[in-house]
């Protein structure tokens, strides 16, 4: 394993090497599984998605952020049991303070699920999404990347599997038919040189996998080590992807979720970043998946911070990161699961 002092950027994977000849594939797995140990990001090109799509889907979201408040905000998250809408900047929380970042958020085109007295709180989550009147090319385009995302980012599953000698097919149990397929635009806006430049604070990811599309200006920074941190500048054609935190909570710590934050860039210019966030089936649970010895030694256990601690119920721990980050919609839809009450999973 590298020294951290040695990471200056981003390793670079070729998903392509996966399908290719029995060395390709097997520099492929070493590269994957060091990568994703060792940083816990990094740049993934082959991964099949076409250039003319990921080209229209940033055109249309910057079509989308052009829109007047007023049809923005007729699709607001705060209408939505499901967290699914648009936010204003400084509206989602992280580490206490305000994101300067306004967003849209697109989850799974289902149906909301019928709910029971005894339904968990969770249950709430899954349902339709909200899409402004007057775009409606976005609609189809978004579940068609969705898709293809789903399909590139469970194939690059099957290969994290094979990388810590599990079968490939170890994780597709979380998945099953209903993958927690997760879309977020984001826009940010320049911000002058006395105001605060938290575009998005230091955080992990909780789920899976994070797929990254960014546009030409920089702004997110990868902390390797404690207090040091890296920039993940843009290139062209190309994902960055990272860890989440219930993959870490997988394989005991041997994968590491890796703290990330993105500057808001300087007056006069904006920052345009379309994520793609891969979580497992609200119902399942998260196993501890095991590692041959020789990976096994090398785990370091999850690093789950206290005041916000990590659920193997994917449901509840999926839950509990949208309460944190929108309290307007908590307390509006949530008020029952924010009571001293409310019953209390175990953590991990």
């Amino acid at each position: 394993m590298p020294h951290t002092l040695d990471i200056t950027a981003l390793p670079t994977l070729d998903l392509s090497q996966f399908e290719g000849t029995a060395q390709q594939r097997y520099e492929f797995l070493e590269n994957l599984r060091h990568a994703a140990r060792d940083v816990g990001f990094f740049y993934l090109t082959g991964h099949g998605i076409d250039g003319a799509l990921l080209k229209q889907v940033q055109d249309l979201a910057r079509q989308f952020f052009a829109l007047p408040d007023s049809e923005k905000t007729a699709v607001g998250m705060i209408n939505s049991a499901h967290f699914r809408g648009y936010n204003r900047a400084a509206s989602e929380i992280t580490r206490g303070k305000p994101d300067q970042r306004e967003q849209f958020d697109i989850g799974a085109e289902r149906e909301a699920l019928p709910l029971q007295p005894d339904s968990p709180f969770w249950a709430r989550l899954q349902g339709p999404n909200q899409w402004p009147e007057s775009l409606p090319e976005l609609k189809p385009l978004l579940l068609d990347w969705q898709q293809a995302m789903t399909r590139m980012s469970l194939r690059l599953l099957q290969a994290f599997a094979q990388a810590l000698s599990l079968r490939s097919d170890a994780f597709d149990q979380l998945y099953g038919d209903k993958p927690n397929e997760h879309i977020k635009l984001m826009r940010y806006p320049g911000q002058p040189v006395d105001a605060s430049n938290q575009g998005v604070g230091a955080h992990k990811d909780s789920g899976f996998l994070s797929f990254l599309l960014q546009d030409e200006q920089a702004g997110l920074q990868v902390e390797i080590e404690e207090g040091r941190w890296i920039d993940a500048l843009p290139r062209e054609n190309t994902l960055v992807v990272n860890i989440g935190e219930l993959l870490e909570l997988a394989t005991n710590g041997y994968l590491r979720a890796t703290v990330h934050r993105v500057v808001s860039p300087p007056p006069g210019s904006e920052r345009l970043s379309i994520a793609f966030f891969l979580g497992a089936q609200l119902d399942a649970t998260v196993p501890l998946y095991h590692l041959p010895t020789a990976l096994l030694r090398e785990a370091r256990g999850p690093a789950s911070d206290p005041l916000n601690p990590l659920f193997r119920d994917v449901g509840w721990n999926y839950l509990k990161g949208r309460l944190r980050s929108h309290p307007d919609v908590a307390q509006r839809f949530y008020a029952d699961a924010l009571l001293p009450q409310a019953p209390v999973r175990k953590t991990a």
